[in-house]
């Protein structure tokens, strides 16, 4: 996805906040809008199908968890990634919203706009990584023998070799999730 393309709804009852975030983002390119609590950030949201929600807790008529909760439960938004915006930075807010399934739970202070704008690139950058494997250093013959693959680590359909292709699934910790694919056959 071009990021200068890249659609955030910012949602929040706090005027400073909002407007900091906003102001940063659209310095970027990213086109942003932005609504004063989650009541006008769900109706934004399902008119203008965001890229990205970025948004507060705490906010009157519906706060940051009722709007996620709204937007799953909406067939166009379900899958709208949110990002939320913590003023307090409670474990309790920060555990539900990872069962909730909020992308990134951000502690406001603790990360700059700049870190926000890296963030959010980093979500819509693929993040993936297709590597030359070399079949025969250091362990990879145990790797064939244990994955039952092909000697040489070549394709069982069309004999071509194998890469390694990887996915960045949390970039603070640099921890990827890897697999082997056929650069033909996939």
């Amino acid at each position: 996805m071009n990021r200068n393309k890249i659609k955030i709804l910012i949602v929040d009852d706090d005027a400073t906040a909002r407007s900091t975030y906003a102001e940063a983002f659209k310095q970027e390119g990213f086109e942003v809008s932005e609504a004063v609590d989650g009541v006008e950030g769900l109706d934004k949201a399902t008119k203008i199908i965001p890229d990205v929600i970025f948004t507060g807790i705490i906010m009157p008529r519906m706060d940051g968890f009722g709007l996620k909760e709204a937007l799953t439960k909406n067939i166009a938004t379900t899958n709208v990634p949110v990002m939320m915006l913590s003023h307090m930075g409670r474990e309790e807010d920060k555990r539900k919203a990872e069962e909730m399934g909020v992308k990134d739970f951000i502690i406001q202070g603790m990360t700059t706009p700049r870190q926000m704008i890296e963030k959010i690139k980093d979500m819509f950058d693929s993040g993936e990584y297709i590597l030359k494997f070399n079949p025969n250093e250091l362990d990879a013959p145990k790797l064939a023998t244990d994955f039952h693959f092909i000697p040489e680590f070549k394709c069982p359909n069309c004999s071509k070799e194998m890469v390694l292709k990887m996915k960045i699934s949390n970039i603070d910790k640099q921890e990827f999730r890897a697999k082997f694919v056929c650069p033909n056959c996939e």
